[in-house]
């Protein structure tokens, strides 16, 4: 738990969301609009002129309210020294492949590390006008109205959310396998294409769990904190403790937690996949 006083907590939410909502203003001009569209080295993986002037606009409301803080962002990088007891996590347009598509699933990720521990969380998809906030000790809440995840606790009863990274052309390492294994055992599994929501709707109830690899700490750092005071779990697939850079997570309502890490640790792959 990080010793803030709520005071504090509460106001780094309140700038949080600020610098969301002004990333969400870039994103909502340029909808539906034609775009430069180009790939950042790897088949897939796509920015836009969006990306690049949303976190502009975050970066400028972080830094006019914390100028000492440090900063990790998507397109920008690193800002500030290792040892900063704050860092900010930034996602400016999570979702680019959808956004680029008129699909309207993509949204700002703002999130605040706060002496190693995720504290701060927001998520913004402008284009359906959907909020999620949340700071540790203070719940979450989608457009002002407190959330809390699902009590299905049954794999057989739940609908399941996942991705596929932008290697898995390249590797046999690519979530194909649990996906149709998962997709036998459950009553369906969806690909949203942005992890920052698909993190939101297990928050919100509207799924139950979710599952991914190949993640970056801004993909990630917005969400997890929503789900957590949502009431939600998060780990790695083997249920031991979560890292937020190793790139894979499974986050869940909690209820169904440990079936479905079993379930990710018991997919046969390959030539092997079986459905008996």
């Amino acid at each position: 738990m990080s010793n803030l006083p709520t005071e504090q907590i509460s106001k780094l939410l309140d700038i949080a969301i600020l610098a969301a909502r002004a990333g969400g203003v870039v994103l909502d001009s340029y909808w539906g609009k034609q775009l430069n569209i180009r790939e950042k080295g790897r088949a897939g993986d796509l920015i836009t002129e969006v990306d690049q002037k949303a976190e502009a606009e975050i970066l400028k409301v972080i830094k006019r309210h914390y100028p000492d803080h440090a900063i990790l962002a998507e397109e920008s990088g690193i800002m500030g020294t290792s040892d900063n007891q704050y860092l900010w996590v930034i996602d400016p347009l999570d979702g680019t492949t959808n956004y680029a598509h008129s699909y309207p699933q993509a949204a700002v990720s703002v999130g605040l590390i706060v002496s190693g521990i995720p504290t701060v969380g927001v998520v913004y998809n402008p284009m359906l006008k959907e909020l999620w906030s949340a700071a540790q000790g203070l719940g979450a809440t989608l457009n002002n109205i407190p959330i809390q995840v699902s009590t299905t606790d049954k794999l057989g009863n739940s609908l399941l959310v996942t991705g596929f990274a932008y290697d898995r052309r390249e590797t046999e390492d690519n979530n194909y396998s649990e996906f149709c294994y998962l997709t036998h055992l459950t009553q369906g599994v969806r690909r949203g294409g942005s992890a920052s929501l698909d993190l939101c709707h297990v928050a919100t109830g509207r799924l139950d769990g979710y599952w991914e690899r190949g993640l970056k700490p801004w993909d990630l750092l917005g969400g997890i904190v929503i789900l957590k005071e949502a009431g939600g779990k998060i780990s790695a697939y083997d249920g031991s403790e979560f890292d937020l850079y190793s790139g894979r997570i499974l986050a869940t309502n909690g209820y169904l937690h440990s079936a479905l890490s079993q379930a990710l640790l018991n997919t046969p792959h390959g030539a092997d996949l079986s459905f008996k």
